[in-house]
């Protein structure tokens, strides 16, 4: 295979980014929720004009994982005061990191988590958080076998649903 590149992201590729978002969302979410919650959460969260705004706000940054020119995950991390929850000026919350499907199980994942953990030590970060779906099994494997861990919980609404993310951390060093 070949090697895959990350990236910070150019404004010119957010359209492709859009399209791959909205696909690994799919992936991720549409087992265990109902169809109408996911497309309205996804109508809301993934579209061009919110990726655009996140994009031009500097307290959020996304790097692409990219194959062959082909865009095939992404993380977005934010700083303080775009976080969603804790706004601790001494930490990085990754606010997303999606795979696609095809590519699960080569290592995309942990290179997408490195990132962030280097981008917030050269930002003199203490530590990254993140909120993950209670009952994404998956994902809080990961991140579990990549050393984080659980210190909290906070709602998530969905729809027409309040769901649970659990909050998991771990020290940059």
């Amino acid at each position: 295979m070949k090697e895959v590149e990350l990236v910070k992201i150019e404004r010119e590729q957010l359209p492709e980014l859009v399209q791959m978002a909205r696909k690994s969302f799919l992936e991720a979410f549409t087992e265990g929720n109902k169809p109408e919650n996911v497309n309205a959460y996804m109508n809301e969260a993934f579209t061009l004009e919110q990726f655009q705004n996140e994009f031009e706000n500097e307290a959020s940054t996304f790097f692409v994982a990219k194959l062959s020119g082909k865009i095939i995950g992404y993380t977005k991390v934010n700083l303080v005061p775009k976080q969603t929850d804790i706004h601790d000026p001494k930490s990085l919350e990754i606010a997303r990191l999606y795979v696609l499907e095809a590519y699960l199980g080569i290592g995309l994942g942990k290179k997408l988590l490195d990132k962030a953990f280097s981008f917030a030590k050269e930002n003199g970060l203490d530590y990254v958080w993140l909120g993950v779906w209670e009952h994404n099994a998956r994902a809080i494997r990961f991140y579990e076998k990549n050393g984080l861990e659980k210190f909290g919980s906070h709602p998530f609404p969905f729809g027409d649903e309040i769901q649970t993310d659990w909050l998991m951390r771990k020290a940059v060093v």
